[in-house]
């Protein structure tokens, strides 16, 4: 493994960590440490497994921890991940402030709708009809306000910190980026 798949990796592990810290629900870094995995890391497997790695630790721990365990929900989260890390794949090399921006709202829309859509879908609480997809999506509202500020704090921090890390460190660069320097 080279330099800066390290420094990614060292990055995403910092940042899964602070899903262990008390915050709002929903306020946490995963959507960003996928956006950034999939945008920073060239090795495709690798990009796709740290980001679901840290998922994977985080729940264990929080499970142990707080007994929190959403088994039912987990695949469809899992799943987000893999989606946002190819989102990440659209920014790699382009990784202008717009594009991530851009780019961490696609993610945050596309994780809101498919794991809300998969709450109506395979549990109880909702009717399997319109009005309950609906009243399904609306109650996740105060959520997705948590999830879509956490999102865009934590990709700021990732890709910021990173890049200001990128300009001290020239060898943490991308080929690609050198020739652009």
């Amino acid at each position: 493994m080279n330099k800066r798949s390290l420094a990614v990796g060292g990055t995403i592990a910092l940042a899964a960590l602070t899903r262990l810290l008390p915050h709002p629900p929903n306020l946490t870094p995963i959507v960003a440490i996928a956006l950034f995995s999939g945008a920073c890391l060239s090795n495709r497997r690798m990009a796709i497994l740290l980001p679901i790695g840290a998922m994977v630790l985080s729940d264990m721990v929080l499970s142990f921890v707080y007994g929190v365990a959403s088994l039912v929900a987990q695949p469809v989260v899992y799943l987000c991940i893999v989606a946002t890390v190819v989102i990440g794949r659209f920014v790699k090399g382009r990784a202008s402030a717009v594009n991530v921006a851009i780019a961490a709202t696609a993610s945050s829309i596309v994780f809101y709708a498919v794991t809300n859509f998969a709450e109506w879908a395979f549990t109880y609480r909702y009717s399997k009809s319109l009005d309950g997809l609906i009243a399904c999506y609306a109650a996740a509202i105060p959520f997705f306000r948590n999830s879509f500020a956490g999102d865009m704090i934590f990709t700021a921090i990732l890709f910021g910190a990173f890049a200001l890390l990128q300009k001290g460190v020239p060898s943490l660069r991308a080929p690609d980026e050198l020739l652009a320097a």
